[in-house]
Protein backbone atom coordinates (compact mmCIF):
# COMPACT_ATOMS: atom_id res chain seq x y z
CA UNK A 1 0.00 0.00 0.00
CA UNK A 2 1.34 3.50 -1.10
CA UNK A 3 2.18 6.42 1.35
CA UNK A 4 -1.00 8.25 -0.28
CA UNK A 5 -3.02 5.51 0.81
CA UNK A 6 -2.35 5.54 4.13
CA UNK A 7 -2.41 9.18 4.36
CA UNK A 8 -6.07 9.03 3.13
CA UNK A 9 -7.10 5.89 5.54
CA UNK A 10 -5.72 7.85 8.51
CA UNK A 11 -7.47 11.39 7.50
CA UNK A 12 -10.53 9.16 6.87
CA UNK A 13 -10.36 7.67 9.98
CA UNK A 14 -9.79 11.24 11.95
CA UNK A 15 -12.76 12.47 10.22
CA UNK A 16 -15.21 9.71 11.24
CA UNK A 17 -13.33 9.98 15.05
CA UNK A 18 -14.36 13.38 14.99
CA UNK A 19 -18.26 12.90 13.50
CA UNK A 20 -18.72 10.59 16.59
CA UNK A 21 -17.88 13.30 19.48
CA UNK A 22 -19.77 16.09 19.67
CA UNK A 23 -17.79 19.70 19.84
CA UNK A 24 -17.44 20.14 23.62
CA UNK A 25 -18.73 23.56 23.72
CA UNK A 26 -22.49 22.70 21.66
CA UNK A 27 -22.43 19.47 24.43
CA UNK A 28 -22.07 21.72 26.80
CA UNK A 29 -25.05 24.69 25.22
CA UNK A 30 -27.31 21.64 25.33
CA UNK A 31 -26.47 20.62 28.84
CA UNK A 32 -27.14 24.50 30.14
CA UNK A 33 -30.30 24.89 28.16
CA UNK A 34 -31.85 21.99 29.59
CA UNK A 35 -30.31 22.73 33.04
CA UNK A 36 -32.08 26.00 32.39
CA UNK A 37 -35.89 24.57 31.65
CA UNK A 38 -35.48 22.85 35.25
CA UNK A 39 -37.43 25.59 37.69
CA UNK A 40 -36.30 23.12 40.62
CA UNK A 41 -32.54 23.65 39.47
CA UNK A 42 -33.07 27.57 38.94
CA UNK A 43 -34.43 27.30 42.57
CA UNK A 44 -32.08 25.23 43.85
CA UNK A 45 -28.71 28.01 42.17
CA UNK A 46 -31.24 31.14 43.58
CA UNK A 47 -30.64 29.98 47.23
CA UNK A 48 -27.45 28.64 46.82
CA UNK A 49 -26.25 32.12 46.00
CA UNK A 50 -28.56 33.80 48.21
CA UNK A 51 -26.65 31.75 50.59
CA UNK A 52 -23.06 32.59 49.54
CA UNK A 53 -23.84 36.23 49.31
CA UNK A 54 -25.42 36.11 52.65
CA UNK A 55 -22.29 34.39 54.40
CA UNK A 56 -19.58 36.27 52.34
CA UNK A 57 -20.84 39.93 51.70
CA UNK A 58 -23.19 39.87 55.10
CA UNK A 59 -20.66 40.55 57.39
CA UNK A 60 -19.78 43.78 55.34
CA UNK A 61 -23.21 45.08 55.92
CA UNK A 62 -23.60 43.68 59.22
CA UNK A 63 -20.45 44.06 61.34
CA UNK A 64 -20.76 42.41 64.67
CA UNK A 65 -17.29 41.40 67.21
CA UNK A 66 -17.20 37.08 66.85
CA UNK A 67 -14.09 37.31 68.34
CA UNK A 68 -14.39 38.60 72.59
CA UNK A 69 -17.23 37.51 74.00
CA UNK A 70 -20.10 39.36 76.39
CA UNK A 71 -21.71 37.46 78.52
CA UNK A 72 -23.58 40.22 79.88
CA UNK A 73 -25.37 39.73 76.55
CA UNK A 74 -25.44 36.04 76.91
CA UNK A 75 -28.30 34.06 75.09
CA UNK A 76 -30.34 37.65 73.92
CA UNK A 77 -33.72 37.14 72.94
CA UNK A 78 -34.01 38.54 69.06
CA UNK A 79 -34.69 42.31 69.03
CA UNK A 80 -33.26 46.13 68.96
CA UNK A 81 -29.57 45.18 67.83
CA UNK A 82 -29.50 41.07 68.00
CA UNK A 83 -32.26 40.40 65.25
CA UNK A 84 -31.31 37.13 65.87
CA UNK A 85 -30.65 37.04 69.43
CA UNK A 86 -27.41 36.29 71.11
CA UNK A 87 -25.53 32.81 71.48
CA UNK A 88 -24.57 31.75 75.57
CA UNK A 89 -21.39 33.72 75.39
CA UNK A 90 -22.77 36.75 73.83
CA UNK A 91 -22.11 36.23 70.30
CA UNK A 92 -24.32 38.02 67.95
CA UNK A 93 -26.33 34.92 66.58
CA UNK A 94 -26.79 36.53 63.13
CA UNK A 95 -23.07 37.69 62.33
CA UNK A 96 -22.43 33.82 63.89
CA UNK A 97 -24.62 32.43 61.33
CA UNK A 98 -22.48 34.09 58.84
CA UNK A 99 -19.56 33.41 60.04
CA UNK A 100 -20.23 29.66 60.46
CA UNK A 101 -21.46 29.53 56.78
CA UNK A 102 -18.42 30.78 55.40
CA UNK A 103 -16.41 28.23 57.26
CA UNK A 104 -19.16 25.31 56.25
CA UNK A 105 -19.26 26.40 52.70
CA UNK A 106 -15.37 26.41 52.32
CA UNK A 107 -14.95 23.26 53.54
CA UNK A 108 -17.58 21.45 52.01
CA UNK A 109 -16.86 22.62 48.67
CA UNK A 110 -13.27 21.79 49.35
CA UNK A 111 -13.43 18.83 50.80
CA UNK A 112 -15.88 17.79 47.45
CA UNK A 113 -12.95 18.93 45.32
CA UNK A 114 -10.47 17.09 46.27
CA UNK A 115 -12.42 13.91 46.79
CA UNK A 116 -14.08 14.44 42.99
CA UNK A 117 -10.49 14.57 41.77
CA UNK A 118 -8.81 12.01 43.23
CA UNK A 119 -11.71 9.36 43.07
CA UNK A 120 -11.78 10.12 39.36
CA UNK A 121 -8.09 9.88 38.67
CA UNK A 122 -8.15 6.53 40.90
CA UNK A 123 -11.73 4.84 39.36
CA UNK A 124 -10.06 5.92 35.53
CA UNK A 125 -6.83 4.33 36.22
CA UNK A 126 -8.67 1.32 37.72
CA UNK A 127 -11.32 0.93 34.71
CA UNK A 128 -9.00 1.95 31.97
CA UNK A 129 -6.08 -0.45 32.30
CA UNK A 130 -8.65 -3.62 33.89
CA UNK A 131 -6.77 -6.66 35.05
CA UNK A 132 -4.79 -7.35 38.11
CA UNK A 133 -4.57 -3.17 38.27
CA UNK A 134 -8.12 -3.05 38.42
CA UNK A 135 -8.40 -5.69 40.84
CA UNK A 136 -6.44 -4.19 43.61
CA UNK A 137 -7.38 -0.86 42.88
CA UNK A 138 -10.87 -1.87 43.11
CA UNK A 139 -10.31 -4.08 46.62
CA UNK A 140 -9.49 -1.34 47.93
CA UNK A 141 -12.10 0.88 47.63
CA UNK A 142 -14.51 -1.87 48.47
CA UNK A 143 -12.41 -2.62 51.83
CA UNK A 144 -12.33 1.57 52.74
CA UNK A 145 -16.74 1.38 52.11
CA UNK A 146 -16.83 -1.01 54.44
CA UNK A 147 -16.02 0.50 57.13
CA UNK A 148 -18.54 3.24 58.76
CA UNK A 149 -17.29 6.32 57.57
CA UNK A 150 -18.72 8.35 60.88
CA UNK A 151 -16.79 6.45 62.89
CA UNK A 152 -13.69 6.52 60.72
CA UNK A 153 -13.69 10.97 60.67
CA UNK A 154 -14.66 10.78 64.74
CA UNK A 155 -11.39 8.75 65.41
CA UNK A 156 -9.35 11.08 63.08
CA UNK A 157 -11.11 14.30 64.59
CA UNK A 158 -10.36 13.12 67.72
CA UNK A 159 -6.65 12.10 67.07
CA UNK A 160 -5.74 15.26 64.86
CA UNK A 161 -5.49 18.82 65.93
CA UNK A 162 -9.05 20.46 64.87
CA UNK A 163 -9.08 23.52 62.54
CA UNK A 164 -10.49 24.12 59.00
CA UNK A 165 -7.77 22.53 56.86
CA UNK A 166 -7.50 19.43 58.71
CA UNK A 167 -11.25 18.96 58.69
CA UNK A 168 -11.37 19.32 55.33
CA UNK A 169 -8.87 16.66 54.52
CA UNK A 170 -10.41 14.55 57.19
CA UNK A 171 -13.80 14.90 55.62
CA UNK A 172 -11.78 14.27 51.67
CA UNK A 173 -10.18 11.34 52.89
CA UNK A 174 -13.01 8.89 52.72
CA UNK A 175 -15.23 11.03 50.40
CA UNK A 176 -13.30 10.00 46.73
CA UNK A 177 -14.63 6.33 47.48
CA UNK A 178 -18.21 6.89 45.64
CA UNK A 179 -16.74 9.23 42.70
CA UNK A 180 -13.99 6.57 42.69
CA UNK A 181 -16.42 3.24 41.91
CA UNK A 182 -18.78 5.83 39.73
CA UNK A 183 -15.64 6.92 37.01
CA UNK A 184 -14.83 3.11 37.39
CA UNK A 185 -17.90 1.95 35.73
CA UNK A 186 -18.21 5.01 33.42
CA UNK A 187 -14.93 4.57 32.61
CA UNK A 188 -14.99 0.61 31.58
CA UNK A 189 -17.83 1.83 29.23
CA UNK A 190 -15.59 4.34 27.60
CA UNK A 191 -12.91 2.53 26.66
CA UNK A 192 -14.73 0.18 24.50
CA UNK A 193 -16.41 2.91 22.43
CA UNK A 194 -14.92 3.48 18.70
CA UNK A 195 -13.09 6.71 19.01
CA UNK A 196 -11.15 5.10 22.20
CA UNK A 197 -10.24 2.62 20.52
CA UNK A 198 -9.50 4.09 17.63
CA UNK A 199 -6.46 5.97 19.57
CA UNK A 200 -5.36 2.94 20.40
CA UNK A 201 -5.42 1.45 16.98
CA UNK A 202 -3.02 4.81 15.80
CA UNK A 203 -0.57 4.54 19.14
CA UNK A 204 -2.21 6.56 21.51
CA UNK A 205 -0.87 6.27 25.04
CA UNK A 206 -3.30 5.64 28.07
CA UNK A 207 -2.39 8.74 29.77
CA UNK A 208 -3.88 10.59 26.24
CA UNK A 209 -6.79 8.05 26.29
CA UNK A 210 -7.68 8.82 29.68
CA UNK A 211 -7.12 12.65 30.08
CA UNK A 212 -7.88 13.47 26.77
CA UNK A 213 -10.99 11.12 25.82
CA UNK A 214 -11.87 8.89 29.34
CA UNK A 215 -12.59 11.81 31.64
CA UNK A 216 -13.40 14.61 29.64
CA UNK A 217 -16.59 12.21 27.85
CA UNK A 218 -17.57 11.10 32.03
CA UNK A 219 -17.57 14.90 32.96
CA UNK A 220 -21.20 15.06 33.74
CA UNK A 221 -20.79 12.16 36.25
CA UNK A 222 -18.05 13.54 37.74
CA UNK A 223 -20.00 17.14 37.71
CA UNK A 224 -22.77 15.89 39.07
CA UNK A 225 -21.91 13.67 41.45
CA UNK A 226 -19.20 16.53 42.80
CA UNK A 227 -22.35 18.54 43.57
CA UNK A 228 -24.06 15.62 45.88
CA UNK A 229 -20.70 15.30 47.22
CA UNK A 230 -20.77 19.21 48.21
CA UNK A 231 -24.09 18.45 49.83
CA UNK A 232 -22.83 15.05 51.84
CA UNK A 233 -19.45 17.05 52.77
CA UNK A 234 -21.74 19.95 54.73
CA UNK A 235 -23.85 17.27 56.60
CA UNK A 236 -20.85 15.28 57.99
CA UNK A 237 -19.40 18.75 59.11
CA UNK A 238 -22.19 19.40 60.79
CA UNK A 239 -22.33 15.85 62.34
CA UNK A 240 -18.86 16.40 63.53
CA UNK A 241 -19.54 20.15 64.89
CA UNK A 242 -22.55 18.24 66.85
CA UNK A 243 -20.57 15.61 67.95
CA UNK A 244 -18.10 18.26 69.57
CA UNK A 245 -15.78 18.06 67.14
CA UNK A 246 -15.83 21.07 65.13
CA UNK A 247 -13.56 24.17 64.64
CA UNK A 248 -12.48 25.21 68.19
CA UNK A 249 -14.09 29.30 69.17
CA UNK A 250 -13.62 31.48 67.98
CA UNK A 251 -14.23 30.32 64.24
CA UNK A 252 -17.91 28.42 64.02
CA UNK A 253 -19.53 26.27 61.45
CA UNK A 254 -23.38 25.33 61.51
CA UNK A 255 -23.03 21.98 63.23
CA UNK A 256 -20.66 23.38 66.30
CA UNK A 257 -23.96 26.05 66.69
CA UNK A 258 -26.64 23.23 66.59
CA UNK A 259 -24.50 21.49 69.28
CA UNK A 260 -24.81 24.36 71.21
CA UNK A 261 -28.00 25.32 70.93
CA UNK A 262 -29.28 21.95 72.05
CA UNK A 263 -28.57 22.34 75.54
CA UNK A 264 -30.54 25.68 75.49
CA UNK A 265 -33.74 24.35 73.27
CA UNK A 266 -35.81 23.20 76.51
CA UNK A 267 -35.67 26.70 77.77
CA UNK A 268 -37.14 27.86 74.71
CA UNK A 269 -34.24 29.38 73.17
CA UNK A 270 -35.28 28.64 69.95
CA UNK A 271 -33.15 31.04 67.87
CA UNK A 272 -29.90 29.10 69.47
CA UNK A 273 -30.83 26.16 67.26
CA UNK A 274 -33.65 26.66 64.30
CA UNK A 275 -31.55 29.04 61.88
CA UNK A 276 -28.59 26.68 61.92
CA UNK A 277 -30.74 23.85 61.13
CA UNK A 278 -32.61 25.82 58.39
CA UNK A 279 -29.55 27.32 56.87
CA UNK A 280 -27.81 23.40 56.83
CA UNK A 281 -31.19 21.99 55.06
CA UNK A 282 -31.18 25.22 52.73
CA UNK A 283 -28.12 24.24 51.55
CA UNK A 284 -27.79 20.79 51.21
CA UNK A 285 -31.30 21.02 49.59
CA UNK A 286 -29.76 23.44 46.64
CA UNK A 287 -26.58 21.30 46.31
CA UNK A 288 -29.23 18.48 45.54
CA UNK A 289 -31.37 20.49 43.38
CA UNK A 290 -28.49 21.20 41.49
CA UNK A 291 -27.59 17.61 41.40
CA UNK A 292 -30.16 16.04 40.09
CA UNK A 293 -30.91 19.01 37.54
CA UNK A 294 -27.23 18.78 36.10
CA UNK A 295 -28.10 14.66 36.31
CA UNK A 296 -31.10 14.86 34.18
CA UNK A 297 -29.33 17.65 31.59
CA UNK A 298 -26.42 14.88 30.73
CA UNK A 299 -29.17 11.95 30.66
CA UNK A 300 -30.79 14.37 27.89
CA UNK A 301 -27.70 15.21 26.25
CA UNK A 302 -26.59 11.45 25.91
CA UNK A 303 -29.99 10.64 24.51
CA UNK A 304 -29.71 12.94 21.67
CA UNK A 305 -26.74 12.67 20.88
Amino acid sequence: MSLDSELENIDDESKRISQLVRPARKRGANVLAVFRENKLAMVGVFILIAIVLFCFLGPLVYHTNQISTNLINANDPPGVGHPLGTDNVGYDELGRLMVGGQSSLEIGITAALLAGFFGVFWGAIAGFFGGIIESIMMRIVDALLAIPILFVLLLLAAIIKINQFNLTLVIAVFSWLVPARLIHGETKRIRTLEYVEAVKGMGGGAARSIFVHVIPNAIGTIVVNITFQVADAILALAALGYLGFGIPPPAANWGAMLSQGVTYLYAGEWWLIYPAGVMIILTVMAFNLIGDALRDAFDVRLQVR
